[in-house]
């Protein structure tokens, strides 16, 4: 019987096996250990296991397909520059098993559809290009020429370009994200959707209007030298994992670390260090000073109240603020102070949800420090008030002149490892005039300057079949956006869906009336073009840029590199109009990256630079206290305190990832740290806020959300107890993302408010 796109498209509603313990309060250590081992052991050769984890974030080696954390610019760890989560994503990439004609024969999209997610991943690298004709059941295996032209007949067949949108995923070479965005580009539309309109929009346009600069201004090495890091909104044990190394450096040297965040989380209380038999044999280092469990959604407010609080000291006091760097580096002080005084320190302490016995530790430790960074994550910058949240934190680094100096700054920390790099080389539906000018200048052709579609923009464009071709390179867009059901007619409504993937996910199974997987090389493993072996390139959280080269030979012979899909699908679909020798391009990178080096700033000589060990750090105005905004100075500014009030029944829900996941990728059903294992249809709940709807543990509920008149609704989820503030409550996405509305977003940045959304639970 043939499912609806929406079927298709949400998470099967049974039950797995559900067994909770208490939370743990240290991690990685020796279950990290057996953990990582488990899963090589499990879905991997050995002898390759071996082999990618001698090469795995080292010099010469290729870059973890997880996170975007930095590698040591100088010495890495002869015993291995990787994390558990790490090893758990080349066991993804690298699995021992591939799947093509006689997979998609015995399996039909509906089929495949009633899978978990978690099973629908470990079925195996794609082996070979597969195509999916309107009505059929059954993917079908088609050639490589077939696909790129069934691309571009379908792209030629559009009544204007702005009807194809063209989205990435962050895992995406420098190389193969510039020449796809040129490729749209010339095309004729700048429909360039990214995951970074999900996750850091709101922190770029936060950091771009106040610093000028979208990203973080600190270095690895700025950690290990900071009086205080504050960690916001952000789990770095489950998410980047080997930011605890650095956290633990900042320790050893006499660092302060401060927790903001409504759940406590194991790797932010301690940390075992796996690669110190010490730590191993007696229990790790402490990591957080202070933990500070807020509200969800009460950042602004705490930063108010911690701004009011440093204001009163100042004035009775003084000493407290850098007032030479606030005179000869900022805009806006006055204006900003005079805001700030009608607020009232104790309406802002009671917004945040933080007892004021708790604020007052944080608050001592930042009181006389200067050299403070602050680190976020999607904690902060999934909310209407994303951008507030983050300009909030920035007025306190001004305050304290903790920007462009040794051991400060902003760190927000990217989650997947190219994310930064594609929007440095152009993968931007709101490119700046001055590239969009260089590209002409290279090219011959003038790009439009009319903005494109973010991602929200790009799924309302294709449910109202004003966009027709969806293109995606990387990434499992129908499991990463809001609004499930809506988002999957959305798809459904398309003329051809493509995906460019190493590996099955759910956006395969979600199509339009035709679509294509188009099977890709994976990090790990060797790319062979016609110059000999290719190395390419990405730009790490802290806008290091860097070599990866695959270290593996190809599982399958029909793979092409995304670089080669992307150059063949320009040469099929502007073939005779287009003023670029695309194929050219596929036989040898370092002729992408030479036109790189002329079309996007700071990549002068990028081809020598990049022979450095250890890559090279991009231009970066705030940390030299060059702020290219409007003023010529850092801007303080102005944030409203959110106006957002819960009814009697509601609870604020944040959607969270489990230990055994990055992004959407499911690599197991243990959340080991929060005590949960072998389920994801969870809802993590106060007790006190079960008390009061008569729920006991695992009891089964319904999540429903309303929003602008319109109710979403999610099935059978089980209530476990946790310690989080009261009338709040947690989820793993991608399960219910179905409830996150489309038009709940971070205002003048779109990301999807997925960390604050209003529910009712109802026992079934």
């Amino acid at each position: 019987m043939s499912r609806s796109p929406i079927d298709k498209a949400l998470t099967p509603e049974r039950f797995e096996n559900l067994k909770t313990v208490a939370p743990q309060e240290n991690s990685v250590g020796f279950k990290s250990i057996a953990a990582a081992v488990g899963q090589a052991s499990k879905y991997m050769n050995p002898t390759n296991a071996l082999r990618l984890a001698k090469k795995m974030n080292q010099k010469g080696g290729f870059d973890c397909p997880g996170c975007a954390w930095p590698d040591p610019d100088d010495e890495r760890s002869s015993l291995g520059e990787f994390c558990e989560n790490g090893i758990k994503a080349i066991a993804e990439e690298a699995q021992n098993r591939t799947i093509g004609v006689d997979f998609f024969e015995k399996h039909s999209v509906n089929e495949l559809a009633s899978w978990t997610d978690f099973k629908i991943g470990k079925s195996g690298r794609l082996a070979q290009p597969m195509f999916l004709a309107e009505g059929a059941a059954h993917y079908q295996p088609i050639k490589w020429e077939a696909a790129f032209k069934k691309v571009s007949a379908h792209l030629k067949a559009l009544s204007n370009p702005d009807e194809a949108v063209f989205y990435t995923s962050g895992r995406t070479t420098n190389e193969a994200a510039f020449l796809y965005q040129l490729f749209v580009r010339e095309f004729g539309t700048s429909n360039l959707p990214d995951c970074s309109n999900m996750c850091h929009e709101a922190s770029g346009k936060a950091l771009s209007e106040t610093l000028g600069i979208g990203k973080g201004s600190v270095t690895l090495d700025d950690l290990y030298k900071a009086e205080v890091v504050m960690v916001v909104g952000q789990n770095p044990g489950t998410n980047h994992p080997r930011m605890l190394s650095a956290l633990e450096k900042c320790k050893k040297n006499g660092g302060k670390i401060i927790a903001v965040n409504p759940l406590p989380e194991a790797g932010l209380i301690k940390f075992t260090n796996p690669q110190n038999p010490m730590k191993l044999l007696t229990g790790g280092t402490q990591i957080s000073d202070v933990f500070v469990p807020i509200t969800i959604n009460g950042d602004v407010a705490f930063f108010k109240a911690l701004l009011l609080k440093l204001l009163e000291k100042e004035e009775a006091h003084g000493n407290v603020f850098d007032k030479d760097f606030i005179k000869d580096f900022t805009s806006g002080f006055n204006e900003f102070i005079s805001d700030l005084k009608t607020h009232s320190f104790d309406e802002c302490l009671k917004a945040s949800g933080v007892r004021k016995e708790v604020f007052n530790e944080a608050f001592e430790l930042i009181l006389t420090k200067k050299k403070i960074i602050i680190c976020w994550a999607m904690g902060l910058t999934q909310h209407e008030n994303a951008v507030d949240n983050i300009r909030e934190l920035v007025n306190l680094l001004l305050l304290k002149g903790s920007i462009g100096k040794e051991g400060a700054g902003t760190c927000p920390v990217r989650g997947h490892s190219n994310v930064q790099g594609d929007r440095t080389v152009g993968i931007w539906e709101a490119a700046p005039q001055a590239f969009l000018d260089n590209i002409e200048a290279k090219y011959g052709f003038k790009p439009t300057a009319k903005h494109g579609y973010t991602v929200i923009d790009a799924i309302k464009a294709m449910y109202k079949k004003k966009a027709k071709v969806f293109f995606g390179l990387g990434g499992n867009f129908i499991s990463a956006v809001p609004d499930t059901r809506y988002s999957a007619q959305a798809l459904a409504n398309c003329s051809l869906t493509v995906h460019v993937s190493t590996k099955l996910n759910r956006s395969h199974l979600v199509t339009g009336k035709e679509a294509l997987i188009l099977p890709c090389l994976g990090r790990t493993e060797k790319d062979y073009q016609r110059s000999g072996l290719q190395v390419q390139s990405v730009e790490n959280s802290m806008g290091v840029v860097h070599t990866t080269k695959g270290v593996l030979n190809p599982c399958s012979k029909d793979l092409l590199s995304e670089v080669a899909v992307v150059c063949h699908v320009a040469n099929a679909t502007l073939q005779g109009r287009s003023k670029i020798d695309w194929l050219r391009y596929q036989d040898d990178y370092n002729l992408v990256r030479e036109d790189i080096a002329e079309v996007v700033d700071g990549f002068d000589d990028y081809n020598t630079k990049l022979n450095r060990p250890s890559g090279f750090y991009l231009p970066n105005g705030a940390r030299i206290r060059e702020f290219k905004t409007k003023t010529g100075k850092a801007n303080f500014s102005i944030n409203k305190l959110p106006e957002w009030r819960l009814k009697e029944d509601e609870l604020v829900m944040m959607t969270i990832r489990s230990h055994d996941q990055f992004n959407t990728t499911i690599y197991g059903l243990d959340d080991r740290y929060r005590g949960v294992y072998g389920e994801r249809r969870i809802i993590f709940m106060n007790r006190e806020d079960m008390k009061l709807r008569s729920l006991k543990e695992h009891d089964v509920v319904n999540l429903r959300s309303e929003y602008n008149a319109t109710i979403r609704e999610v099935h059978n989820f089980k209530v476990v107890g946790y310690d989080i503030p009261k009338n709040c409550c947690a989820t793993y996405f991608p399960e219910t993302n179905a409830l996150v509305p489309l038009d709940s977003f971070a205002h003048t940045a779109k990301t999807p408010a997925s960390k604050s959304v209003k529910i009712t639970v109802e026992k079934v």
